[in-house]
């Protein structure tokens, strides 16, 4: 590497795209080389924080977001169904636990949560944080107020997606816009939650696109404390159904970018695993990947079993991080 190339690892809020490009374009060996050094700095690199997933109200959902089964625009075949009961809700948080699962992580396809919903969401935070686990919760978009009673509940984290670029987010979704989202997420960081916030690659974005996600969540105020970055799993029934894939080293490409511009956020492998070869999600370990979803299931989704996950941690040397 030449000498003069710059090792990215304190806390910036003023990346530009061009530097941004630069990095994400570098020769791949350069660009895991930085990623790898920014993430020892930060991380234990041989650590890994386990996330489970439950989606407690599925379907149903009045967005268009071009990539979802759960949406009521999509022919996909997924019933909705019902706001789930606290108590079963915290018997699988209790199931997670036992499992190994540090965080527990509850999704409701809602625009945004209507008030007579808010004492159950309320409780099951309180149920799970008892249960000594992080909590978080993605319920769509929040209103100032909604933001507040989370935060005062206790939770933890707070999940938004920006989903993709600013100048790609229209060819995906049309019924809120990329602004919604960040006036979300400055709600959900005023009522003093964690922001986690990502995105999904592999929706026909050009390379630039994920580069400029990237700089909008590095730019943010605070960077989010957790970020997912998810690879899409085209479902029969939604417009992305047949979107060309992306390609594994874009993809590992963009986890090493996610860890130049955010060095001290958990960067989360989340949907998508389960297409992935074992050699590629080493890969992003070492680009600077330290969080997965573990369990069969991601909303409505497959993701890789937990004996599979367990044999390719003791393979790579890889422990799950404990809080």
């Amino acid at each position: 590497m030449n000498s003069a190339t710059p090792i990215y690892g304190d806390l910036r809020g003023n990346w530009t795209r061009g530097e941004a490009l630069a990095l994400y374009q570098a020769p791949f060996n350069d660009l895991l080389f930085q990623a790898q050094t920014i993430h020892r700095q930060h991380f234990d690199p041989n650590k890994v924080q386990l996330s489970r997933l439950l989606s407690i109200k599925t379907g149903g959902c009045p967005e268009d977001c071009g990539y979802c089964s759960q949406s009521s625009h999509h022919e996909s075949g997924l019933k909705a169904s019902r706001l789930m009961e606290v108590e079963r809700v915290l018997a699988e948080a209790r199931k997670a636990r036992d499992a190994g699962a540090t965080r527990y992580c509850m999704g409701a396809a809602w625009r945004s949560p209507k008030d007579r919903d808010m004492d159950a969401v309320v409780a099951m935070v309180a149920g799970v944080k008892a249960l000594g686990m992080e909590t978080c919760m993605t319920l769509g978009m929040l209103d100032a107020a909604q933001a507040a009673r989370l935060g005062e509940a206790g939770l933890d984290y707070y999940n938004h997606n920006i989903d993709t670029s600013e100048r790609h987010y229209g060819n995906i979704i049309t019924t809120h816009t990329f602004g919604d989202r960040l006036q979300t997420l400055a709600h959900v960081r005023e009522s003093g939650i964690k922001v986690c916030c990502g995105g999904i690659v592999g929706m026909g974005e050009e390379a630039s696109d994920r580069v400029d996600m990237l700089v909008t969540l590095a730019n943010l105020p605070e960077h989010p404390e957790s970020v997912p970055i998810n690879m899409l799993i085209p479902i029969a029934g939604t417009p992305l159904a047949k979107a060309d894939p992306i390609e594994p080293i874009e993809f590992v490409r963009t986890i090493a970018l996610a860890r130049i511009l955010m060095p001290k956020s958990f960067v989360r492998l989340s949907a998508g695993r389960s297409a992935m070869t074992d050699e590629m999600q080493a890969l992003c370990f070492f680009a600077g990947a330290n969080s997965i979803f573990v369990g069969d299931t991601l909303l409505t989704a497959g993701n890789p079993g937990e004996d599979h996950d367990t044999k390719l941690f003791r393979h790579l040397g890889i422990e799950a991080l404990e809080i």
